[in-house]
């Protein structure tokens, strides 16, 4: 057997949520890579929605989606992902599938800009308010930046608190790697 590595892991989850004609969200655009493969499961029919606080990501993915022909699918919102319920249009609550957070910050960029614990809550909340039953919510966490631990440690405390009867979360991480490796934990709404 082989385990799946993080990134994987996390896509494979979505595959299973994900199916043409749903809605997803990408609440971390970094530079594209999720919302490219969010936009492929949806389909034609699908649409993806994408957040991000920075000028450098949304033009990354932009680009990216162009590369790939999928734009059409997608759209993209410079803004943070604490506004998903207000943003993602009310006729679209309900239909939510599959999100995806990749947290910390952007890959090559300024590594003041974080995200935040209040607002990926603020975020999960309401993603956990319009998403469809069976849901799934997934949340790289990167944890090795400063303020990263308090973020981390934040997440978990909020999550372990979830209702059962709600929601299921699992934690995916390898326990014995060096430097703070990014885990998962991924929210199942019932």
């Amino acid at each position: 057997m082989k385990m799946d590595r993080i990134l994987p892991f996390a896509r494979l989850l979505l595959k299973k949520a994900v199916s043409p004609g749903d809605i997803a969200v990408d609440a971390t655009l970094g530079n594209g890579h999720d919302t490219v493969f969010l936009a492929e499961l949806v389909g034609d029919t699908g649409k993806v929605y994408g957040f991000d606080v920075q000028e450098q990501a949304i033009l990354a993915t932009k680009q990216r989606l162009n590369n790939h022909n999928l734009m059409g699918r997608v759209i993209l919102f410079h803004n943070g992902h604490e506004k998903v319920s207000e943003l993602i249009p009310a006729d679209q609550h309900g239909k939510v599938t599959g999100a995806i957070f990749n947290l910390g910050y952007l890959p090559g960029s300024d590594k003041t800009i974080v995200t935040k614990p209040e607002t990926t809550i603020s975020a999960i909340k309401q993603l956990l308010e319009i998403m469809a039953p069976e849901g799934i919510i997934v949340l790289v966490i990167y944890h090795g930046h400063e303020g990263g631990a308090i973020e981390r440690d934040a997440l978990l405390q909020y999550c372990q608190q979830l209702d059962q009867k709600q929601a299921h979360v699992l934690q995916y991480q390898f326990i014995n790697q060096q430097n703070n490796p990014p885990f998962i934990v991924a929210i199942e709404k019932r």
